[in-house]
């Protein structure tokens, strides 16, 4: 749960969303070298950005290896949903909270959207699906839902087998505030 503004500009950063889903992709803990590796680049920038999403508790430390009298730390990165809570903010920072999870949203949803469009021109068999529905739920159907998929999701996070291929997800779950306050039947 991201509470300030802090936490979502590390969280939000590009460049380390980049390194998360090279941890995400990773079937075992890695080094920051590693990562860095599998990126291209320097360490030392890696590993200032991981240092980041560690303070977030995004990336912690799986295990450590003494290699040649050095201490190795593998990461792993945080498995579940990332949520931003504006109800605990304070209301003097709403509007800067608003502003930087909108920019987070936007990462999001344009990385997605491109991960889809390559999808549709690629020479692969790579499923793409867009679906855009309006839902009617209780809040305990809403909570369930969101129950379902974070299971769901955390349960397929990693790859376990071979003939296993790499999806991409982004899905929103907004209230509609005009559709709540028109009356039943409306």
């Amino acid at each position: 749960m991201l509470k300030t503004i802090e936490e979502i500009r590390i969280f939000s950063d590009p460049y380390r969303m980049k390194i998360m889903n090279q941890y995400y992709k990773a079937s075992q803990p890695a080094t920051i070298k590693e990562i860095a590796d599998q990126l291209g680049e320097v360490p030392a920038k890696v590993y200032y950005h991981a240092r980041k999403l560690e303070s977030i508790g995004l990336l912690e430390v799986a295990e450590t290896k003494i290699i040649n009298g050095i201490t190795a730390r593998y990461y792993k990165a945080f498995e579940g949903t990332v949520e931003i809570n504006r109800e605990v903010v304070d209301d003097s920072i709403k509007q800067v909270f608003a502003s930087e999870a909108q920019k987070l949203v936007a990462r999001m949803f344009d990385e997605s959207k491109q991960k889809y469009l390559n999808s549709q021109v690629s020479d692969s068999t790579r499923l793409g699906n867009v679906t855009n529905s309006n839902l009617f739920l209780t809040p305990d159907k809403v909570e369930e839902l969101n129950e379902y998929l974070t299971r769901f999701i955390n349960e397929h996070s990693k790859k376990t087998a071979a003939d296993q291929l790499p999806y991409s997800l982004f899905y929103s779950l907004s209230n509609d505030a005009a559709e709540s306050s028109a009356k039943p039947g409306e």
